[in-house]
């Protein structure tokens, strides 16, 4: 991970500013929601682990106990009733994740739009949206607990993400796409992928 004049501190929530895509790391932290996790509450983990802090502790309890977690534990609460991570309009959780820890890849924004209609039931607005909805739900009934949904789920968002990224660069390079045969065109957008 490159860093720009700070040295990561494992003693902690502590902030650092990192090159990493504009985001601001904060470090072993401890974040709760709602027990029986779906679309938001299994995008969210990957979004905090892979752009906020690849150390977080999540915590599933029912909504009643996040509160008391809170206080408890010193939690991040999220996708919750009264708390700041929420839903608001008809923006979902990882929407306020992003905004709040000023995640700014574009690809993570793409991926937003997905995480956003399959939890809010606009399937119609994403082709992709469906798919998520019917995987997590899949996911949410085979795991034995919430820890292994959100396991499960985390190659589901890596995939998506990749195709999101895919999805940038194809429109970025539109033109020069169009003259190369397939077999080029896969080497080229694996080694954009790469950069």
């Amino acid at each position: 991970m490159r860093q720009i004049g700070f040295q990561l501190r494992r003693e902690g929530a502590q902030l650092i500013s990192s090159m990493f895509l504009g985001a601001l790391w904060v470090r072993d932290m401890k974040w709760v929601t709602r027990h029986y996790v779906h679309v938001d509450r299994t995008a969210c983990p990957w979004l905090i682990k892979r752009f906020v802090d690849p150390d977080a502790e999540f915590i599933f309890v029912p909504v009643e106990k996040i509160e008391e977690i809170v206080k408890k534990e010193k939690a991040i609460p999220y996708d919750a009733p009264n708390v700041e991570l929420t839903h608001q309009g008809e923006r979902c959780s990882f929407d306020a994740i992003i905004e709040k820890y000023k995640i700014s890849d574009p690809a993570v924004l793409e991926l937003a739009k997905i995480v956003r209609a399959a939890d809010t039931d606009k399937m119609e607005t994403v082709p992709e949206a469906a798919g998520l909805e019917a995987i997590m739900t899949g996911i949410g009934m085979v795991a034995k607990d919430d820890h292994e949904a959100i396991e499960k789920a985390r190659p589901v968002y890596e995939a998506l993400y990749t195709n999101s990224r895919l999805k940038l660069i194809r429109d970025e390079y539109k033109d020069e796409l169009e003259k190369m045969d397939r077999s080029k065109r896969r080497e080229f957008l694996k080694r954009k992928l790469m950069e």
